[in-house]
């Protein structure tokens, strides 16, 4: 009998011990930031989306520094290391993920703009042809090359469909537009049709790869940064 009731003790004591040690886990854990800094060639669009999806999202995303960039490509790469180390050294602090969002424009340094990135760590959350195909696979596949235009207008009319506001018109910058998508669109549903978009290419000349987006690999980081605590 003495003898069951050391174990039970003792079996007690070691709960006790696991769960504190859970709990000092949990807690350093919490004390720990994942800051990003996002840079984006499009002043409004891309800013406006990623400050929403912060906001909206449950995650452990403590700092987040967007800016709104008005340029393209290389160029962009350039400016994000000069944004980065003037912010480092300003708040005496280090970014953990470094994120550049562009599209495919008419300039030809696009490949260059993927690969300058990846050689300074940073994640780039390209689209060929825009950001917009994001916002379209939340409703449909697409797997074919559209004009800016014919994004738009689907969508326009997903939006109109799903909501049942016919007189509802997509301008560029709009404020709502996460809080829409994450309303009548379907996340996890974009998510595997930019995967199954990605998978379409076997090349790495990512010019060519029209459509494909990988938005969906940034906004997943941002929904879940315990992954680099």
């Amino acid at each position: 009998m003495g003898h069951s009731k050391n174990n039970e003790l003792e079996r007690l004591r070691q709960e006790r011990r696991h769960a504190k040690g859970a709990k000092g886990r949990r807690e350093n854990t919490r004390q720990k930031q994942v800051r990003f800094l996002i840079v984006c060639e499009g002043a409004k669009t891309e800013p406006y989306y990623f400050k929403a999806l912060v906001q909206g999202s449950m995650s452990d995303v403590r700092e987040v520094d967007i800016q709104g960039v008005g340029m393209g490509t290389v160029a962009l790469i350039n400016e994000t290391k000069v944004i980065k180390d003037n912010l480092e050294k300003k708040n005496n602090m280090h970014f953990d993920r470094v994120w550049v969002v562009f599209d495919k424009d008419d300039f030809n340094d696009f490949n260059r703009a993927i690969a300058m990135a990846k050689e300074l760590g940073y994640g780039s959350a390209w689209s060929n042809e825009a950001f917009e195909l994001w916002y379209c696979l939340h409703f449909a596949y697409l797997n074919t090359g559209i004009s800016r235009a014919d994004y738009i207008t689907m969508i326009e009319n997903a939006l109109k469909n799903k909501s049942g506001n016919n007189n509802f018109t997509y301008t560029k910058g709009n404020r709502d537009i996460y809080h829409l998508l994450q309303k009548y669109g379907d996340e996890n549903m974009a998510k595997k049709h930019a995967e199954k978009l990605r998978k379409s290419f076997n090349n790495t000349n990512y010019a060519t790869h029209n459509p494909c987006t990988m938005v969906d690999k940034l906004v997943d980081e941002l929904q879940h940064p315990e992954r680099f605590l």
